[in-house]
């Protein structure tokens, strides 16, 4: 069973370009890149689909220095199958384990420019890394995530919710009972995550105990390719690392956590390495001074997000019922689990063409700490963003920052409903979307 994706009207539309440059999808494994592809193939007379992982031997059409045209040539031979321009969808998949095959994109846009070709693979942010230069300008990359909130509430048809809270503003609340019913939502979605297997075994079993399951194998497959990442680097260390960015989610990293058996350059190696695969993103300290955020910035000063809230609490052995049944995840969240899905949902809801970058702000003066979760840019706007894990808790940092920055308006992000208070608009933290929206 396929579930509708956000990336779906993105392949569409690129589809239908009169002349399209190849497409390359980059992102975790498992995030769905592959069944998106496939999905968009009903929608050609022939699909074409080269998985170098699977089947090694299609590297040795790539070693030869063949032109596109003669690629396509022996492609379709090999595949019993026409590669046709406006007919055929061709797939080069697992790519990064076929270096001239990433190298040939370049030319097929030059030479073959009416030729609907995507290309997507596991860990292709290391192969990438080692090649100079894969042909900017000629290959478009599109960026995937698991599930957004959004893709989850479609996953189950609530379309009719979804323009309920289109509408909705800081300024123009929404009916309780929707505003309840988006909650018992929010929290499934944060136990499932966003995992196309986890979020398709619910949508047709309904049983949250299989889903942990589906979400102990995935965890298990994780861990399975760190051996895949580098060779110099071995899977315990990842591993080690891995489990401590769990833990300290929602807190500056730091390097001396409990048991650490490896140094810092070690632990900076595998957080490389972690980002790189998809599993970890950095959200950076910047000074937020002006734009753009990333002008001001302290790379000493970092948190790390975990790619996925129900992989997250699977790992951490948080209490689902509690989750489902709480008001407040300050009773629960240990892992800040509400932090972590505001910072997934900004990445998940940027352009795709776009690799986003998160910031957060911090100041350390004496007898005066305040911290913002979150700092993104709107426009030519810096809006700071606070996350509460429940519906109550002060916004002094808040507050602090407004008035240091001169900034006229926060946003606030909590399990309350949208509401706006002072200086401040508050959005429930289910409608994350609608902030960078």
């Amino acid at each position: 069973m396929y579930l509708q994706r956000k990336i779906d009207t993105e392949l569409e539309n690129w589809k239908d370009l009169p002349q399209r440059k190849p497409l390359m999808l980059r992102g975790a494994r498992q995030v769905g890149k592959s069944s998106s592809v496939k999905n968009l193939s009903k929608q050609f007379q022939y699909f074409v689909e080269i998985n170098f992982e699977e089947n090694p031997n299609y590297q040795a059409i790539f070693d030869k220095g063949l032109t596109p045209i003669e690629i396509c040539e022996q492609l379709a031979v090999v595949t019993n199958t026409p590669i046709i321009s406006g007919k055929t969808l061709l797939f080069f998949d697992e790519i990064q384990s076929c270096l001239p095959a990433i190298s040939s994109l370049r030319y097929f846009y030059e030479k073959l420019p009416d030729l609907h070709l995507i290309a997507a693979g596991s860990l292709l942010e290391f192969a990438l890394a080692e090649l100079p230069s894969f042909g900017v300008g000629r290959i478009r990359s599109i960026f995937m995530f698991p599930f957004s909130f959004e893709e989850f509430l479609l996953a189950f048809k609530e379309n009719s919710l979804l323009k309920v809270l289109d509408k909705a503003t800081p300024e123009q609340t929404i009916p309780d009972i929707i505003h309840q019913k988006l909650k018992k939502y929010l929290k499934k979605f944060l136990i499932i995550g966003g995992m196309p297997e986890a979020v398709n075994s619910y949508v047709a079993n309904g049983d949250l105990l299989e889903v942990q399951r589906v979400l102990e194998d995935l965890t298990q497959s994780i861990e399975v390719d760190f051996a895949k990442y580098k060779n110099r680097v071995s899977t315990a260390k990842i591993r080690e690392v891995f489990n401590a960015v769990v833990q300290q989610v929602g807190n500056k990293f730091t390097y001396s956590y409990p048991n650490a058996t490896l140094n810092n350059i070690q632990i900076k190696e595998a957080l490389e390495l972690l980002t790189l695969a998809g599993l970890v993103f950095p959200v950076t300290h910047s000074a937020c001074n002006g734009i753009p955020l990333g002008a001001e910035i302290n790379v000493k000063k970092r948190k790390f997000l975990i790619f996925d809230t129900g992989i997250f609490q699977r790992i951490l052995g948080l209490n689902i019922s509690e989750l489902l049944i709480e008001d407040d995840f300050n009773v629960i969240n240990k892992g800040n689990i509400a932090e972590l899905f505001v910072g997934l949902e900004l990445l998940k809801n940027t352009p795709p063409y776009e690799k986003k970058d998160l910031y957060y702000w911090q100041r350390e003066a004496k007898n005066s700490q305040a911290e913002v979760d979150y700092i993104i840019q709107k426009q030519e706007k810096i809006v700071p963003i606070e996350v509460k894990a429940g519906t109550k808790g002060t916004m002094q940092s808040l507050y602090i920052f407004l008035d240091e920055k001169k900034i006229d308006e926060g946003i606030r992000v909590s399990l309350e409903n949208f509401s706006a208070i002072n200086h401040v608009k508050i959005y429930p933290l289910y409608a994350v979307k609608k902030i960078v929206s």
